[in-house]
């Protein structure tokens, strides 16, 4: 499936529970430097059709199979991405909608649903990144310190990829506290408490700004979910179904 945002391609797969034709709904958003096909995001798809919902899985711009250069993405350019394909999924014919994303994509999910509190009926957040627009804020990003003030126009990060000075720009404007205080629905985090890239007590501390938020703390687990991935997965059917 191809999903287009202002002119740019996103590749998407839309998988649906076996013999069911319409269904809730979860949109799972990957993280930076990643894409929708990682194991770790297959195996939340997979609990959440379990628990008999469909998922649509994308890549987002810059990442994976779609279109944009990775240095040029953004959060911003991400928000869009996600409500374009929610438009998208409304126009299929799907009216219960849940947003589900991991690290820098549970960061823009959440942004997301504290702007269309009116369309999404609940979020689940894996190890969300909500550390990154402070991190921006304070000019400690990606483990280097630049200058807020000044920012350079090129920033190396992980694997040898380089983000242009709009990222940071971008991130330094994002108030995730705000689109928290604007959502009301469920909201399921959860967090692994070896995770070595996103704080843990970041997701404790949002988790009480939610007005309706169950965090599961996986012991043991890392950032990608990969030592544990059967409790992930059992928290993820166990929340769902009892919506």
């Amino acid at each position: 499936m191809v999903i287009y945002d202002d002119g740019i391609q996103l590749n998407a797969v839309l998988e649906k529970p076996e013999g069911v034709d319409f269904c809730p709904l979860v949109i799972l958003l990957h993280g930076f430097t990643s894409a929708m096909d990682r194991p770790h995001n297959l195996l939340a798809a997979a609990a959440i059709r379990d628990a008999g919902f469909a998922t649509l899985r994308f890549d987002l711009y810059g990442h994976g199979t779609s279109g944009g250069e990775f240095r040029k993405h953004t959060i911003w350019k991400w928000i869009s991405n996600t409500m374009a394909v929610i438009d998208h999924c409304l126009e299929l014919g799907y009216t219960e909608v849940y947003l589900s994303g991991h690290s820098q994509g549970g960061l823009v999910a959440a942004l997301v649903a504290g702007m269309e509190t009116d369309r999404i009926r609940g979020l689940i957040l894996r190890a969300p990144a909500f550390m990154i627009p402070q991190c921006a804020r304070d000019g400690n990003l990606l483990g280097q310190r630049i200058d807020p003030d000044h920012i350079p126009d090129s920033l190396p990060t992980i694997k040898g990829l380089t983000l242009d000075g709009n990222y940071v720009r971008v991130a330094q404007t994002i108030r995730v506290e705000d689109a928290a205080d604007r959502f009301r629905n469920p909201v399921l985090i959860l967090h692994g408490d070896e995770d070595d890239t996103v704080p843990l007590a970041d997701s404790h501390r949002m988790a009480q700004l939610y007005r309706n938020c169950e965090l599961t703390v996986i012991a043991g687990e890392t950032h990608h979910f990969d030592r544990h991935p059967d409790q992930m997965q059992e928290a993820i059917r166990t929340w769902l179904t009892a919506r």
